[in-house]
């Protein structure tokens, strides 16, 4: 009996986005990741392999530091907001191997409604 390995299956998932989705000068990669106890975005230019801008719950800047959906909000909102400041309006969302479902929904949305296009 086979066990299942979540973290395997979400990075060969990965792989398979990031072979599709790739971020230019133009228009950069947002890529989420989840820790148990963080929330953390980028936007990131592959063809200079540089990141832009960031955000996560560890900012000193951010209150409460969970990995739940009210997080991912903030972190969505101030991601956005530190992207217009950088004059970057259009990105490629990688969802890093999960569902578009539940918290990376939430920081998706939140980075739509601050000015973001995906």
């Amino acid at each position: 009996m086979s066990t299942i390995q979540r973290q395997a299956i979400r990075r060969r998932i990965h792989s398979r986005i990031r072979r599709k989705v790739s971020g230019t000068t133009e228009r950069p990669r947002l890529a989420v990741y989840f820790s148990n106890q963080h929330v953390y975005a980028q936007i990131i230019d592959d063809t200079a392999g540089r990141t832009v801008a960031s955000a996560s719950t560890m900012d000193k800047s951010f209150e409460g530091n969970a990995s739940n959906i009210a997080s991912a909000v903030k972190v969505g909102q101030l991601l956005a907001e530190r992207a217009q400041a950088a004059n970057i309006s259009d990105v490629v969302f990688d969802r890093g191997g999960h569902l578009y479902h539940g918290k990376v929904k939430a920081l998706a949305d939140a980075a739509r409604e601050a000015g973001l296009k995906f």
